[in-house]
This record gives structure tokens, C-alpha cells and sequence, in this order.
């Protein structure tokens, strides 16, 4: 990228609220007219892990190019390079900034594997650029950049998805559908699982990072922090300046799922989580045992994370609690009965395996223009990711008391109180002595959902939403 042009793109970007006429290619109806054979060229950003499964997916589907590969980190280029080389035979451009991606007028399309902190600013830009996008879960950081995402979306008339991939599976399309609709009875309790086993990332000193990183640029959006390699490249999960814990990362295929299943309509109408980082100290943030409950009104939603399990013990699913049963493991369980009815064609627990099917969903309709046929627009990503920012903001806003006052936590009886019992037994069980110990019992809070906001709480709806740094600001208008 020169510097004109550069200078000239930021002058764009940075316009913030005053931004109204953005240059993108083609009009606002069509986006760029695809060429021919109806080809689309598509950028994966961020290629460190997830993104070789978005180069290998995309690579591999009839007249679509993987033309440019972007990541800070330039020591990944050659191997990664070679990847889409082997899958399709074409070598794709390699750039460390997006912006350079972005102001290539050929270019159809940006796949966002990025952490999450550049998850929303990535895709707003690349909305005003006229480019389609297709962003991993979580689709934000917070929840107020999260509606920006949805508002360019809308604005410049492109395709976004949203990266939950259980959306383009037809069995979790049924089970949802058929207990939305009372098929098993009325939904009670929608249940979502995301316990896998998560170590210690230890303490690691400050040091100057790898010449061949752009560590600036991998900072982002997010505030100023040293490097250090339990940072860089996966553990930031586990930092409120970077991730969204266990909750926002593989939860947010469970959480949507869990608000899949709901009546359609359902709003959140408050949350309270408890928590803590059990078993181990280390410079990790977020909880690795996390009880989260979404009050919906007729249906609350509960939410399990346990980090602190084996390999062998992890627990990736959902349940459905109605007024006739339950619903687990493939299996109907009428009340009152012990045996299950199974459930002719039902999902599989476990980590979703629908990517290739779901990128080329968001593909179908980047030739169609139907966004109404997208599997996870980016609404209904949003809905569902603003329900993990919930967990947490409640979780982070909370104060440690000791385990021994805590007996009933949340309102409600029955699998509620169940599951917080099921919880102290399990930490007993890897050895926590609870008698001497405190877990985090976030605050209660009331939560309008359709202004998304808080009721009468200044600290949360602090949260809703970052301070950003200099020119990786995301907009208060799109």
C-alpha cells in the first residue's frame, strides 16, 4: 500500500460519526459485480490456527480464491502460503495490515479469524469497504461494538455470517425447531455445556517482541500491554483486554444454540454468573469454572464451564429442560421415566463440524445477495454473542464471597440449584477444599434488551462497551 493510499483510507475510517460517503466498489444494492465464472476472491485475517481451516474450506470450493492472507505476525506467511498453494495452486498475497487487503478493488470478500478484540472493527471496515464478510464467534468483544458490526452491515447492504456453525447443521435445525415450537412440551430451561479442559498459561516476563511481528498492529483496538508468549498466540482468551474466557469462546456455539431453541422473540431480561480461577495462580483473568443464568421470563438459560476436567471428561452440548421432560444425550426422558425415547436423526455433542457447509452457505449468498438466506446473519450473531458479554460483565462486576454463604445463588429451583451443588462437588472433587475458599458471585442485573443496556447500573453499562487506541477505534456511527 503506498502512503497516499493508506493516508487516504484512515481519512475515511477515522471520519467516525461524520463518515457518509465511503468509496465502495460497485453500488449499494449489488456490492462489485463478481467476475467471471463467478468467482469470489476472499481474504482470511488471522491464519495462526483456526485460520487454516478457513483457507482449506475456502480453497476448496468451485471458483472461489483465497487471494490474500493477512497476519501481524509475518513468520507465518511461507507455511501458510503453501497451504492454499497445495489446496488450490494458486499462491496468495501476503500482508500484515487488513487495510492493505482492503484496498484491493478486486477483492470480494474478508473471512475474520483474528482474536476477538479485532472481531467487530475488522468487519465494520471491511463493510465500508464493500466487502462481504464472514466473522468467527465471538462476532465482537462487547456488545456495543457488536450492534456497530450489525449497523454497517445494514448500511452498506453486505453480506456478514456470523461463525457459528451448528446454524448449518440441518440435525441442530430440527431439535431447535422442533423444541421451539413445543413438540417435547414448554421450554423451561434451555442448558448449554462448554467444559474442556483448560491448564495454567504460568507466569511469563515482558519482552520485546519477535522483529518479525507487528505487535502494534496485533494490539489493535485493545489497550497497551507488554508482550509476553502466554499472550501471543492463543492465550489471550483467558484476557478480559483480548478474549471472552470459555463463555465467549467455544460457549458461544452453546449459547446460541441455547437461545435457538427459545421462543422466537425471547429477550433477556436479567443475568447473574459465579465463578472464579480455580485449581491454579497464573496471569490468566477469566474464570475456568463459570455458573451463568439468563433470566428470559417463561425460560431461563443456564450455562456450564468447568476447565478444570481431563481430555476424556469434556462436556460440548446442550440439554432442554420442558413441563414433560428432558432432553439429553440423543434421548427424550418423559418425566417421571428413567429411560430415554431416543430422538430419530439428533446432533452429536462435541465440538461442531459443520464449517465447509457453513462457509459455503455465507459464499451462496455472497453470489445471491440473499441475506435473508444466510444460516447465521449477523444479527442473529450478535443476539446470541451479547448473551456471553452478559455472563461476564455480571462475573467481572462481582465480589468473592466464601463458599459457605452461598447456598441458593440464583432465583429459581429444580436444575438451577442443582447445578451450582453439582458445581461445589466438582471442585471438591479436584481437590478444592471449599471450606477455605470464595468463589465470585456476580452482580444481579436487570437488562434492557431493546436498548441494550443495563437498568439503573452506571458500572455495567460502562462495560458495554472499551476505550480504543488512536486509529483502531470503532466508530459511534458506521
Amino acid at each position: 500500500m503506498s502512503s497516499q493510499n493508506r493516508r487516504d483510507f484512515l481519512k475515511r475510517v477515522l471520519a467516525g460519526s461524520a463518515i457518509a460517503s465511503f468509496g465502495i466498489s460497485g453500488t449499494k444494492a449489488s456490492g462489485r459485480v463478481l467476475g467471471a465464472n463467478n468467482r469470489v476472491r476472499v481474504a482470511v485475517a488471522g491464519i495462526n490456527g483456526r485460520g487454516r481451516s478457513h483457507m482449506t474450506g475456502f480453497a476448496g470450493m468451485n471458483d472461489v480464491e483465497v487471494a490474500c492472507l493477512v497476519d501481524p505476525d509475518s513468520r507465518l506467511f511461507d507455511s501458510r502460503s503453501k497451504i492454499v498453494k497445495d489446496a488450490a495452486g494458486n499462491t496468495p498475497r501476503c500482508v500484515q495490515d487488513i487495510r492493505q487487503a482492503l484496498d484491493d478493488k478486486d477483492l470480494d470478500a474478508v473471512s475474520i479469524v483474528t482474536p476477538n478484540h479485532w472481531h467487530a472493527l475488522m468487519g465494520v471496515w471491511a463493510c465500508q469497504a464493500g466487502k462481504d464478510v464472514y466473522v468467527e464467534k465471538p462476532c465482537s468483544h462487547n456488545i456495543v461494538e457488536g450492534r456497530r458490526l450489525v449497523e454497517a452491515a445494514r448500511r452498506y447492504d453486505r453480506i456478514v455470517q456470523n461463525g457459528t456453525q451448528r446454524r448449518s447443521d440441518p440435525q441442530w435445525r430440527r431439535l431447535t425447531e422442533d423444541v421451539r415450537n413445543g413438540k417435547y412440551g414448554k421450554l423451561l430451561v434451555s442448558y448449554g455445556y462448554a467444559s474442556r479442559s483448560r491448564a495454567s498459561i504460568g507466569f511469563k516476563e515482558a519482552q520485546e517482541p519477535p522483529r518479525e511481528l507487528d505487535y502494534d498492529l496485533w494490539l489493535g483496538p485493545a489497550p497497551e500491554q507488554p508482550f509476553t508468549t502466554n499472550l501471543v498466540h492463543y492465550n489471550w482468551h483467558w484476557m478480559w483486554g483480548f478474549g471472552n474466557g470459555e463463555i465467549g469462546n467455544m460457549g458461544s456455539h452453546q449459547i446460541d444454540v441455547c437461545r435457538w431453541a427459545m421462543p422466537v422473540g425471547a429477550a433477556p431480561k436479567s443475568v447473574v454468573s459465579l465463578g472464579g480461577r480455580f485449581g491454579y495462580k497464573d496471569q490468566g483473568q477469566t474464570p475456568n469454572t463459570h455458573l451463568t443464568m439468563i433470566d428470559f421470563g417463561e425460560v431461563k438459560l443456564l450455562f456450564e464451564i468447568r476447565g478444570l476436567i481431563d481430555d476424556k471428561h469434556w462436556k460440548i452440548t446442550n440439554e432442554f429442560y420442558t413441563d414433560e421432560g428432558v432432553i439429553r444425550e440423543g434421548k427424550f426422558f418423559p418425566k417421571g421415566k428413567s429411560e430415554g425415547v431416543p430422538i430419530a436423526d439428533c446432533p452429536a455433542s462435541g465440538v461442531p463440524e459443520q464449517g465447509p457447509r457453513h462457509m459455503q452457505n455465507f459464499i451462496d449468498c455472497v453470489r445471491s445477495r440473499k441475506r435473508e438466506e444466510l444460516n447465521a446473519e449477523i444479527l442473529e450473531g450478535h443476539r446470541s454473542v451479547m448473551l456471553t458479554h452478559l455472563g461476564n460483565i455480571s462475573y467481572r462486576l462481582g465480589k468473592d464471597v466464601p463458599f459457605d454463604r452461598l447456598t441458593r445463588p440464583f432465583d429459581g429451583d429444580g436444575v438451577v440449584h442443582e447445578s451450582f451443588e453439582d458445581m461445589k462437588r466438582h471442585l471438591v472433587d479436584t481437590g478444592l477444599d471449599l471450606a477455605g475458599s470464595t468463589c465470585r458471585l456476580g452482580r444481579t442485573l436487570s437488562f434492557d434488551a431493546q436498548a441494550e443496556k443495563f437498568v439503573g447500573a452506571p458500572e455495567a453499562n460502562a462495560l458495554l462497551s472499551r476505550s480504543y487506541r488512536g486509529p483502531f477505534a470503532v466508530p459511534e456511527q458506521v
